[in-house]
């Protein structure tokens, strides 16, 4: 029976389009957007005028920027909490940039970067710019930082940075032994105060930290300069934007060569960087999910627009895309106004925007790019066996420059795949005359003397276990081992080979001549049951199995399943109560090929429901249908029973209902909510067969179960208003078939194999793979 609901009301949609604003809803959003755009214009002056200085371009374009970005790729963009605008991942581009070419041709560069963008997009090729390893870009925004630590440390101590940053580490002992002007103290305070503010205490409900610390340590620098009167340079803003538009030029001739190459520099790291931003931030809410393509087409209308206008290049920010997230913005608009207050401020409020030291904003740079030297991608990356990239692309950004940098770090990324493509490794162990064998890692022709050189080791005639967690087999790889196995086994051994993640072997084996003398039948997946993989004993404790599971799991599957089970850590969103046996046969995940998060499942013997204020009471099953349909909101709820049910059979045979000294006098007293079951499923008579009887009374008991749920408030309440449909299913274990009650409760039909879920079309490709909905 299925019954269309509308949609849920309990939970924010985790899918690519917004849910329609409902009663409630748009007061709530508008709210937490307005306030979330203000914190984070807070964030984005100062930084929005400390990038500008870093790069060497006007004031200004940092303002122009921030406006653009904001306003721009908030309305176009993909994402809806990422704030865009000028990065400090592309500092020493720009600066490079307007020392080469100077401003104009920069911005006529910038524009430009934004038409690829927007090819990019177009295109759809957004997930291309992700395959860059994660340890090239960490260690070139890490290059980056470092750079612009050292060229701003300069100016913090009141002097000039030089041409590169190994002149800037040469020069700053003498830096720090001659300049000791007002600005090194207008420097110093700011940057205390960035690495102090976030570790003041709560004082009760004063939460000093909610304030953001760039604005606190700015505004102290501005002010204790202007209240000692100290003579040092200030910001300097144009009279009127006419005053302030210089506007791209055309380079010349000769200097072809060299735009092409800055302007596809630009827009791979403009695009990366705000990919990356946009799937981090992600993680921080649980509204829709980006939409890459659409977000790169964004950021290049927004590039487009801020060359166009005198701006920096634009890219997704971190920083004040987890402020937006953290201070409660959920949809574009709070990005949207944090440009309309940045906009406005610098128009009303210039005059004291021009009171801010330049060495304040300096300082404000040396913290940040020093932040930009993440302690947690150290972690991540010497886990993953990839420091060394991190460490030289970093050394090669500081030393030869950003380009340099990110190719030589690309170089080695690659260098390091290849090797881990050609690593192998194979354990032996021998137990009473069987040998255990585990090959792991990408197996081919390269591996194929490591792995044969073990397996010819073993004593002919021997009984193996070949594990295969391989991740690749080539067919060189899979001819070794089929040949040794033939081999083994026409000198008596015997071989069960299992194979734990994909069937390489499986599905070469199928097109080989069957030569093998035993059938490959220990050919398990995942799915299987233990006594089918990883070579279990009967006498095998069990405890011991659970613990081998438990290994297997943190092996193969734990890693790639953290990111996504941190995103469910504190809120769960199912979308369907799942009530079925607790017979050990039935796998709700497997049969419905869902994942963590989708069902929230209720099991117990026969998948009853008791009717509401039934005798005997059952608060369990009452409470847990209560928090489902109450509490979150599952518009869906499935009565799932299945052949060769135990407490169909024992309905039928008539187990003891009211003897409490009988061995299964509980499981007879449960039974008594299934009574009605018997007059539903028609005459049982000596004529059918036993296994039909229990078919016939396992289907009526899935119709009943739903008419049961009718008479609990909060359904009835639910299903009537359009909000829950109640769907019936039955498992037929021997046929591995699922089957579905019809909309008139008549009959239950197979769900044939080729129906699959619906696709939607391109929007699904520019969502991360991880976050797109079942």
């Amino acid at each position: 029976m299925h019954t269309q609901g509308a949609e849920q009301t309990h939970h924010a949609p985790t899918g690519d389009r917004p849910a329609p604003l409902r009663p409630g809803r748009l007061p709530r959003h508008l709210t937490g957007d307005l306030g979330a755009s203000l914190v984070v214009f807070l964030v984005a002056v100062p930084l929005s005028l400390g990038i500008a200085v870093a790069s060497g371009a006007p004031l200004i374009a940092g303002v122009i920027a921030a406006v653009v970005g904001g306003i721009v790729a908030g309305l176009l963009g993909g994402s809806a909490v990422q704030v865009s605008g000028p990065a400090a991942g592309l500092t020493i581009i720009v600066a490079d940039l307007v020392l080469t070419y100077g401003w104009r041709i920069t911005c006529f560069i910038t524009v430009l970067a934004g038409v690829v963008q927007l090819a990019l997009g177009a295109f759809r090729v957004a997930r291309a710019a992700l395959a860059v390893s994660p340890a090239v870009i960490h260690g070139m925004l890490a290059g980056v930082g470092v750079t612009i630590a050292l060229a701003q440390l300069h100016v913090v101590l009141g002097g000039d940075p030089q041409s590169s940053a190994v002149a800037n580490v040469a020069e700053l002992p003498q830096q720090i032994a001659h300049n000791h002007t007002p600005a090194v103290a207008v420097g110093v305070v700011t940057v205390a105060i960035m690495f102090a503010w976030p570790r003041i205490p709560a004082l009760g409900r004063l939460r000093p930290r909610r304030i953001p610390a760039a604005l606190v340590a700015v505004g102290t620098a501005t002010a204790v300069a202007t209240v000692g009167d100290w003579p040092v340079e200030r910001v300097s803003l144009p009279d009127s934007l006419a005053q302030a538009w210089t506007g791209p030029a055309l380079p010349e001739a000769g200097q072809v060569h060299g735009i092409v190459v800055a302007v596809a520099t630009v827009a791979l790291v403009a695009s990366v960087e705000s990919l990356l931003c946009a799937i981090a931030v992600d993680r921080m809410h649980d509204g829709p999910r980006v939409r890459l393509n659409r977000e790169l087409t964004g950021q290049g209308a927004a590039n487009i627009a801020s060359g166009a206008l005198g701006g920096l290049p634009i890219a997704g920010v971190i920083v004040r895309s987890t402020t937006n997230a953290t201070a409660g913005g959920r949809t574009p608009l709070s990005a949207i106004l944090h440009g309309v207050w940045v906009l406005a401020f610098v128009a009303l409020f210039a005059p004291a925007v021009e009171l801010i030291p330049m060495a304040a904003l300096a300082g404000l740079l040396v913290f940040i790019g020093l932040q930009m030297v993440k302690v947690a991608h150290l972690r991540d990356l010497s886990r993953h066996r990839e420091i060394s990239v991190y460490l030289v692309t970093l050394t090669a950004v500081v030393v030869l420059g950003l380009l340099e940098g990110v190719l030589i770090g690309l170089a080695l990324a690659v260098l390091v795949s290849l090797r881990r493509l050609t690593r192998v490794t194979v354990l032996t162990e021998e137990r009473g005359g069987r040998w255990h064998v585990v090959v792991q890692g990408s197996l081919t022709f390269l591996g194929v003397p490591q792995v044969t050189q073990v397996l010819r080791e073993i004593p002919t005639g021997a009984r193996v276990d070949l594990d295969l967690h391989v991740d690749f087999m080539d067919h060189a790889a899979f001819e070794s081992i089929h040949a040794w196995r033939v081999d083994h086994e026409r000198t008596g051994g015997h071989v069960d080979i299992d194979e734990v993640h994909e069937n390489w072997y499986e599905r070469n084996s199928m097109q080989a001549p069957p030569s093998a003398k035993t059938p490959p039948h220990g050919l398990a997946r995942w799915w299987a049951p233990w006594g089918m993989r990883r070579g279990y004993e009967a006498g095998d404790p069990i405890s011991g199995m659970l613990l081998a599971g438990a290994q297997e799991y943190h092996a193969s599957t734990a890693e790639r399943m953290r990111s996504l089970m941190g995103r469910l850590a504190h809120h769960q969103d199912p979308k369907a109560l799942f009530i079925t046996c607790a017979d050990a046969r039935v796998v709700p995940n497997l049969i419905t090929a869902s994942g963590p998060g989708d069902l929230f499942t209720l099991r117990n013997v026969g998948n009853l429901v008791p009717r509401w204020n039934s005798d005997p009471s059952d608060d369990s099953t009452a409470a847990a249908i209560e928090y489902a349909v109450s509490v979150l909101g599952v518009p869906s709820i499935v009565v799932c029973g299945h052949s060769h049910c135990g407490a169909m059979k024992a309905l039928l045979e008539g187990a003891p209902q009211d003897s409490d000294d009988a061995e299964l006098g509980r499981v007879g007293r449960w039974l008594r909510h299934a009574g009605p079951i018997l007059e539903r499923s028609g005459p049982l008579t000596d004529a059918v067969p036993a296994a039909e009887s229990v078919r016939r009374l396992s289907q009526a008991n899935v119709v009943q179960q739903l008419e049961n749920l009718l008479t609990h408030p909060a359904v009835r309440q639910r299903h009537e208003a359009g909000l829950l449909e109640l769907t019936g299913m039955y498992f037929d274990l021997e046929t591995a078939m699922v089957h579905v009650l019809d909309e008139r409760r008549e009959h239950f039909a197979a769900v044939p194999a080729h129906v699959l879920p619906e696709q939607h079309g391109d929007e699904d490709q520019d969502r991360p793979r991880e976050h797109q909905p079942r």
